[in-house]
């Protein structure tokens, strides 16, 4: 017999989980403890459950393993919500364990509010955000539950698991010898015409890859790597699908969506196929205006959820139900002749050369500091570099903007979108790749929300570069207030209600060195060279005025028109350029 709460961490421990990220509270304080006898597991106690929750999932994202955060009842766990739904939008695999009061004073069906101090149905109101969600109110099913869990979260498509553990079950004795073994049907395919899928690849003239997070696995990295460099097919990103691939690659166009570089954008309507790789094809990829997304073509949809593929506004799409590798070896298993011709290789080289994001700054972005400092960290990141990017202008910017080598990690929120994620997920990822250097990509805004997550990189000495972009503004509504709201900035800028923090002071208070730096001082190579010599700190870019993010993609507009428009005499240069043997495309 062992008690439950030290079964638990080591079942953690057999699963080769590392750290605990949680905020200790009086419902969790068995398994705390039970962690802090285990020499195999630590427990990292942060000062929010948000944090908790996120820096899970940037160890998750960082390791390919499975993350961990614990939290205690009642508001530890309304705290964490936001983290849940983001692992689950995500897929990312995390198990969050939940402390609850004592059995005997769970209000079950209780026509009552609550029966005990801090209770509440975790269950309930997890359950839309995640894959599974088990209230352990029996000893003997704990073994058990675990398994299942740890399994449910890992197969398929990855996603969160919440089990909730009564206080008095942590401190109860169980019997690891029995065990009721969980096995998940691991089997995601319904698809075997392999035949059909071939002959549309092979008969296609302007293919093109759209790799999106379901590629993250190293195993389909190296796959797709092969291919693409075997059969030199172009190939875009979703959001969640950038960094996935060294961008590099000449093959590479770009970043797709709502917020995607001008070329990628302009690329993907006129393709014949569009091979679609563990990506949603959710509107901000295609844009309100579906038509427009693929105007004469055909998209090979592959997705290991099936309710993706069957729920679905684009109409023109082969669905296959598989996993992104499965697929790449059932359909590149023997040699195949792609007849991709120099035409499109030539109009995706003019794109490149003439409307990549240089060229967009250059054009149309006034206000050119953040993609300035942007530009700086993408020269100054080592080759292993870990990026992680908040919600807002600065996460766009940076999508836009930075060119990910193939060491290096891209991360960032995309379904649900939290200000405040950079600072937790890099919290995460540096303690799952404690030599890497992190760099966090914060605005102003998602700064202030997560800063009691500034301790942990002076608590640990984390090598985290924090970097501020300050332009003293929400910069990503304010661009909605000026297309959309008359330019009236209610609570986005100073005189309308918001302010930033002294950013040098709190950085200050939480024992970490301070950098600023404005446009002028980037001429100074001694104070660029001195920032990126330290080993972590809070570095301020100064941005005066207001900002855009340049290209963008209005409402009920196709793809392939981003705002600011082109002329109708550029456009009508850009078509020619979209001639192959004499016919428009």
């Amino acid at each position: 017999m062992i008690k439950s709460s030290d079964y638990l961490v080591r079942f953690l421990s057999s699963k080769k989980i590392e750290y605990v990220f949680g905020y200790i509270g009086g419902m969790v304080t068995h398994i705390v403890d039970s962690i802090y006898q285990n020499d195999d597991v630590e427990f990292i106690q942060v000062y929010h459950e948000q944090t908790a929750a996120i820096a899970a999932e940037g160890y998750a994202r960082e390791t390919g393993k499975t993350g961990v955060a614990l939290v205690t009842s009642g508001p530890g766990v309304t705290n964490l919500m936001t983290g849940i739904a983001n692992a689950y939008f995500d897929s990312i695999p995390v198990i969050y364990i939940t402390g609850q009061v004592n059995t005997t004073e769970i209000k079950y069906d209780k026509p009552i509010r609550q029966q005990g101090f801090q209770e509440m149905d975790v269950v309930a109101m997890v359950s839309s955000v995640t894959k599974y969600a088990k209230l352990v109110d029996r000893v003997e099913d704990l073994p058990y539950e675990l398994e299942k869990a740890f399994q449910i979260a890992n197969t398929g498509r990855k996603g969160p698991v919440v089990l909730d553990i009564p206080m008095n079950i942590q401190r109860m004795e169980v019997d690891e010898s029995v065990i009721n073994s969980f096995s998940v049907d691991k089997t995601f395919s319904n698809f075997s015409d392999w035949d059909s899928i071939r002959e549309l690849i092979q008969n296609s003239q302007r293919p093109i890859f759209l790799i999106g997070g379901g590629c993250n696995s190293e195993s389909t990295k190296a796959l797709l790597s092969g291919i693409i460099e075997k059969y030199n097919i172009p190939f875009v990103t979703s959001l969640m699908g950038k960094g996935l691939f060294d961008e590099k690659n000449p093959n590479y166009v770009g970043l797709i969506g709502s917020y995607g570089n001008r070329c990628a954008n302009m690329t993907v309507p006129h393709s014949d196929l569009i091979i679609a790789l563990g990506t949603r094809l959710d509107t901000r990829q295609t844009g309100a205006m579906i038509d427009g997304f693929l105007k004469d073509g055909k998209i090979i949809h592959v997705d290991i959820d099936n309710a993706e593929l069957t729920n679905h506004r684009l109409e023109n799409r082969m669905n296959v139900l598989c996993d992104v590798s499965c697929f790449l070896e059932s359909v590149f298993n023997v040699p195949l002749e792609i007849n991709s011709n120099n035409h499109w290789k030539d109009y995706i080289s003019y794109l490149k050369d003439n409307y990549n994001q240089e060229k967009e700054i250059e054009r149309f972005v006034e206000n050119k500091a953040p993609y300035q400092f942007m530009k700086l960290l993408d020269k100054h990141a080592t080759d292993d570099t870990i990026y992680t990017a908040d919600i807002g202008q600065n996460q766009m910017w940076a999508a836009q903007t930075l060119s990910i080598k193939e060491n290096q990690h891209f991360f960032t929120s995309g379904g649900h979108a939290p200000m405040g994620y950079s600072l937790a997920a890099a919290i995460g990822a540096s303690f799952g790749g404690l030599h890497k250097r992190v760099f966090a990509i914060c605005g102003d805004g998602g700064f202030h929300i997560a800063t009691q997550s500034l301790m942990l990189i002076s608590q640990y000495n984390l090598p985290i570069l924090v970097f501020v972009f300050n332009n003293s503004s929400l910069g990503m509504i304010t661009q909605f207030q000026e297309l959309y709201f008359g330019n009236r900035l209610a609570g986005t800028v100073k005189s309308g209600g918001y302010l930033v923090p002294n950013i040098e002071q709190m950085a200050s208070s939480y024992n970490l060195p301070y950098k600023k730096l404005s446009i002028s001082s980037l001429e100074d190579s001694d104070a660029i060279e001195q920032t990126f010599l330290m080993r972590n700190g809070v570095v301020e870019l100064q941005i005066d005025g207001l900002t855009k993010v340049s290209p963008k993609l209005e409402f009920n507009r196709p793809i392939d028109q981003p705002s600011p428009y082109l002329s109708d005499s550029e456009q009508f240069d850009v078509n020619l350029h979209c001639r192959i043997r004499g016919d428009e495309f």
